[in-house]
């Protein structure tokens, strides 16, 4: 009789658990995580898209050489790979250093991946640009139609430093190219000047991964946050908020309609949306 109880509760314990793992994912996306979105087909073959993101893979203090992995959230990168696929542009991947890219491998857990991260991961062409990404000093940034910044707390450590990168996006700014950042992304535009030698993005309504969620998830550690940066820039930052950030969802676009931020992992669809919106409205 005792064994057949402790059998009985171990078939309830699994059974709850083979729940949970089900309904989990299902719960997450009902409070804003990663959301559906009704993407649209825009005509754009034959044009270009640049997607560029961090080359940091490590989660560590300042003068730390160990810590915990880390590097692009997948989503950030894959949803708008693929989003730029679907309707015709031809997409390249870019990082700091060239080279592979890193994934933090926290943003592929089952219950956190998205559809285009299963994708991305079983299509060879895919893998191989990531595995294999350019390295943005030898890329014309004005070759390209599109230009988007993943984030990821590894882009903390290198894209708000890149005097590369900054140089580059004010190239493309300056060749009328459409530019857009999600989460820790738009670190990527603080190092952009204008002719006059100021901050590109002074003045711009803008967004961008939150003070509050970086506090809610406990990764203070990084060199720099998004909120904080922008605001010194001058950017005129926004923002929404939930009883948890990381299911908030925020897209802005600046006055000229030539830079187009979300404010983090949920916002990867809409940003690139919008992006495509304004290329093709100004065909």
């Amino acid at each position: 009789m005792y064994q057949s109880l402790v059998t009985r509760t171990i078939i309830i314990l699994v059974s709850l658990l083979i729940l949970v793992a089900i309904m989990l994912p299902i719960l997450l996306k009902s409070l804003g995580l990663h959301p559906d979105f009704d993407s649209k087909i825009f005509k754009l073959d034959g044009r270009k898209a640049l997607i560029i993101a961090s080359s940091h893979n490590v989660l560590n203090l300042p003068g730390e050489v160990r810590g915990k992995q880390t590097g692009v959230a997948s989503s950030e990168l894959t949803v708008p790979y693929y989003e730029f696929m679907n309707s015709g542009m031809d997409v390249d991947l870019a990082s700091i250093k060239g080279g592979e890219i890193p994934i933090d491998s926290e943003t592929l857990y089952y219950f956190f991946r998205t559809s285009s991260d299963k994708k991305f991961q079983n299509d060879v062409e895919a893998m191989n640009k990531l595995r294999n990404s350019m390295i943005i000093e030898n890329i014309d940034f004005t070759d390209y139609d599109l230009i988007f910044i993943a984030g990821g707390w590894g882009a903390a450590y290198d894209l708000g430093f890149s005097e590369t990168l900054g140089t580059k996006i004010s190239q493309a700014y300056y060749a009328d190219k459409i530019i857009g950042a999600v989460c820790h992304g738009p670190l990527g535009l603080l190092k952009a000047k204008d002719k006059n030698g100021n901050l590109l993005i002074a003045g711009r309504n803008m967004t961008g991964v939150t003070d509050k969620q970086v506090k809610e998830l406990g990764i203070e550690m990084t060199p720099l946050h998004p909120e904080i940066e922008l605001r010194k820039a001058g950017v005129v930052f926004e923002s929404k908020t939930k009883f948890r950030d990381i299911f908030a969802n925020h897209i802005v676009v600046d006055q000229e309609q030539r830079f187009v931020t979300g404010q983090n992992q949920n916002a990867g669809h809409e940003t690139a949306q919008k992006m495509m919106s304004i290329l093709a409205s100004g065909e």
